[in-house]
């Protein structure tokens, strides 16, 4: 491991020198490309740096401890000794966490898609309270959201609401949340006040960029029609919305949110090739299914990853066993506690399997 940091702090010096060349800033594109490199290792260098600094401290202290003899600087110095020993072992765990493989998504904008699941009007209207709890959330982290497409149920509710979540790490942080998420309450149209469960379908996709996804326009059928919806200007009354079928995957998209065709359409094409893009995710992750069982959420839509029971206040993650009695605050947003017991679960699983190996 020790050797492998030194080979990045050293590649991470030669960065700093290319970057400190005038002529790196004539290429704009590598100059980008090299900063963002850097930026990318700086972490695992500066933890490195510090890990060799206790390492240091460590050896001086236990030098000096050899000749001392007086009693009062020898407890002085075996408490710095203890001191560096705990520095070092907390710095080498975290050194571990940062060698890990990064998921090349990470850093990328994500296509939410959320559907109603079993339960009718109330799986709907639950919907609608999963879409509003992510928007939420990236409010908080302030990332940019655009609604992609919308179909609503005649109580409020949401069938299916599709958005992108533009930001740094979007991806890093909402990966986790692909899955079947139950509620359980009491539906304000229940008149016998018994508890009913519902449930909605949770899928975060990364955006794809064109050059990720190649689409034959021969496999696409384009259709344009009237927008549906509560009327307004130009809703209704010129044909701005536009369905995409794509016929290889039977995938069909449907975007309507904006009163321009060419809008509309392309968003749809930005749906689609993040779809295109999520379906050559899966069959990747097929092939080391093994390694992907090991990690904390596999991005499957139907497991049933979440449960919200308002009776009790709480909020249950089933694949980390984590119970939140703080549910009003989840559905309002704040979702970091969750997310980050999540992404420290998966960073376990992947070292241990590493270590495995």
């Amino acid at each position: 491991m020790f050797e492998q940091c030194e080979d990045i702090v050293k590649h991470y010096e030669e960065l700093r020198a290319e970057l400190e060349r005038p002529e790196a800033v004539a290429d704009t594109a590598r100059f980008r490309r090299l900063m963002k490199e850097e930026n990318d290792l700086l972490p695992l260098v500066e933890a490195y740096r510090e890990y060799r600094s206790a390492l240091r401290d460590a050896e001086d202290a236990l030098s000096l401890l050899e000749e001392e003899k007086d009693e009062e600087m020898r407890s002085l110095l075996k408490e710095e000794l203890s001191e560096a020993g705990r520095r070092q072992a907390n710095l080498e765990q975290k050194l571990k966490l940062l060698l890990l493989p990064k998921d090349p998504n990470d850093d990328r904008n994500i296509l939410l898609e959320i559907r109603a699941g079993a339960g009718g009007d109330e799986a709907a209207l639950f919907a609608a309270e999963l879409y509003r709890m992510y928007l939420h959330y990236a409010e908080s982290r302030r990332w940019k959201t655009e609604l992609i497409s919308l179909s609503e149920s005649g109580l409020g509710g949401f069938k299916e609401a599709v958005a992108m979540i533009s930001g740094r790490g979007a991806y890093s942080r909402l990966k986790y949340e692909s899955g079947v998420h139950r509620v359980q309450r009491v539906p304000e149209t229940e008149s016998g006040g018994r508890i009913h469960t519902s449930t909605a379908t949770v899928a975060v996709m990364p955006e794809a960029e064109e050059v990720d996804v190649v689409i034959n326009m021969n496999d696409i059928r384009i259709d344009v029609m009237r927008a549906s919806g509560n009327g307004g200007q130009c809703v209704n009354t010129t044909d701005s919305a536009v369905r995409l079928t794509h016929y290889p995957t039977g995938i069909v998209i449907y975007s309507q949110t904006e009163k321009s065709q060419l809008q509309n359409k392309e968003k749809a094409f930005r749906l689609l090739r993040s779809k295109l893009y999520e379906l050559e995710l899966e069959r990747k992750q097929n092939e080391e299914a093994q390694e992907r069982r090991s990690q904390i959420g596999s991005g499957d839509r139907s497991e049933k990853i979440r449960t919200y029971n308002f009776p009790q206040g709480r909020v249950t993650d089933h694949r980390i066993k984590l119970t939140l009695y703080k549910i009003h605050d989840v559905l309002d947003g704040d979702l970091d506690e969750i997310i980050d017991s999540l992404t420290a679960a998966d960073q376990s699983a992947r070292l241990a399997k590493m270590q495995e190996n």
